[in-house]
C-alpha cells in the first residue's frame, strides 16, 4: 500500500480544499477506508446533506461541476464521492481540461476506483501532484497473514498457528471471502480455539456460487430443484454443516438487503451499508426480490432451529438439511 498521508479518517475537514484518490485491486481495504471517510465526515455533518455521490452508472459531468458551484445551505465543506469514473473518458478530459479549478475547489472531493490504474495515467499524476492519495495492493505473504491474524482479534476466539496458512490455501487473498470465511469460524468456535479440522470442515472453495443457485431453486419453490443441488454437494463430500452455515450466511444477507430495500435504499446503498462483496449484493439484490420479508424472517427462524436441532443431537445433519428444505 502507498500513501502520501498516514490517517485518513482524522482528515482536517473544515481546514482547506483537497482531493483524495483511493484505487487499487483490494477493493476490500479501499471500500473500509471509504467508508470511514464517510463516517468521519458524517460525526462533523450530522445532517448528512452535504455528501453527495456520483458513479460510473449516472455520471453526467455537468452535474458534478454544478455541484461544485453551488452553495451548501449547511456549514462546512461537501464531501463529493465520484465512484469508478476514471474510465469514462468524456468525464476524465473535460476534468482535466479544468483540474485547477477542482483542485481549488472549496470542497472536498474523492474519487474513488476499483481496480489497478496505469502509473502513467493523467489523472493519477495530477492527484500525486496536487491531492492525497492511497494505493490498496493486493496483500500476499507475510501480510496476508498478518491480516488474517488481526481480523480473528475482532472475535472472541483463538486460532492455531498454522490456521492464516490453511486459510489462503483455500480462499486465496480475496479479502471479501475471507472476511465471510473468519466471521463463519468465529461464530462456530465462540470462544474456543479455531483448529485445522474447523477450517477443513467449514471452508470449502468455489462453493459459494452454487448456493445461490440452490437459494434460488428455494426461491422459486423447486423443492426438488433446491434438494438435488444439495444432495450433488453431499455426494461429493462436503460438510452437510459447512452447507448449513452458507445457507444461514446467505439469508442472513437476503433479511439485511430486503429490510433495506424496503427502507427504499438504493443498490450504491446497499453496497455501503452492507459492506459485503458487490458481487453478493448483486445477487442477494435480485434474490431479495422474490421473498416477502415474513417468509425470510421465518425461513431464518428455521435454520436455526434446525442447527439446535443437530447440536443437541436429536438429528443428523443430512436428515435435517431434508427437512429444511422439505418444510420451508
Amino acid at each position: 500500500m502507498r500513501t502520501s498521508f498516514s490517517s485518513l479518517p482524522s482528515l482536517p475537514m473544515e481546514a482547506r480544499s483537497m482531493i483524495i484518490f483511493l484505487y487499487g485491486q483490494d477493493t476490500y481495504r479501499s471500500r473500509q477506508k471509504l467508508n470511514e471517510i464517510i463516517e468521519y465526515y458524517k460525526k462533523i455533518h450530522k445532517n448528512g446533506l452535504s455528501l453527495k455521490f456520483f458513479s460510473d452508472e449516472n455520471l453526467n459531468f455537468q452535474e458534478f461541476k454544478d455541484e461544485t458551484k453551488s452553495v451548501s445551505m449547511f456549514a462546512g465543506k461537501k464531501l463529493i464521492i465520484l465512484r469508478n469514473v476514471i474510465k469514462n473518458r468524456e468525464f476524465k478530459e473535460k476534468f482535466l481540461a479544468e483540474s485547477k479549478r477542482f483542485i481549488n475547489s472549496d470542497d472536498i472531493i474523492l474519487f474513488f476506483e476499483e481496480g489497478e490504474i496505469k502509473k502513467n495515467d493523467s489523472l493519477l499524476q495530477i492527484f500525486k501532484k496536487s491531492g492525497r492519495f492511497q494505493e490498496f495492493e493486493l496483500l500476499g505473504g507475510q501480510k496476508l497473514k498478518g491480516w488474517i491474524k488481526k481480523e480473528f482479534e475482532k472475535y472472541p476466539v483463538k486460532i492455531g498457528p498454522t490456521i492464516p496458512e490453511r486459510l489462503i490455501s483455500f480462499v486465496g487473498n480475496d479479502l471479501w471471502r475471507l472476511s465471510n470465511e473468519i466471521q463463519k469460524l468465529a461464530s462456530y468456535k465462540k470462544n474456543r480455539t479455531i483448529e485445522i479440522k474447523d477450517v477443513d470442515l467449514l471452508i470449502k472453495p468455489k462453493i459459494e456460487t452454487d448456493i445461490f443457485k440452490t437459494i434460488d431453486a428455494i426461491a422459486s419453490k423447486n423443492k426438488k430443484q433446491a434438494l438435488s443441488l444439495i444432495h450433488k454437494h453431499l455426494e461429493k463430500g462436503d460438510s452437510p454443516l459447512y452447507l448449513l452455515s452458507m445457507i444461514n450466511f446467505q439469508f442472513r444477507n437476503l433479511l439485511i438487503i430486503k429490510d433495506l430495500i424496503e427502507r427504499k435504499k438504493t443498490l450504491n446503498a446497499l453496497f455501503r451499508e452492507t459492506r459485503l462483496h458487490p458481487y453478493v449484493v448483486k445477487k442477494s439484490y435480485s434474490q431479495a426480490q422474490k421473498f416477502k420479508i415474513e417468509d425470510l424472517k421465518k425461513i431464518y427462524q428455521k435454520i436455526f432451529q434446525v442447527d439446535l436441532a443437530i447440536k443437541t443431537g436429536r438429528i443428523t445433519p443430512k436428515t435435517a438439511l431434508d427437512l429444511f428444505i422439505a418444510e420451508i
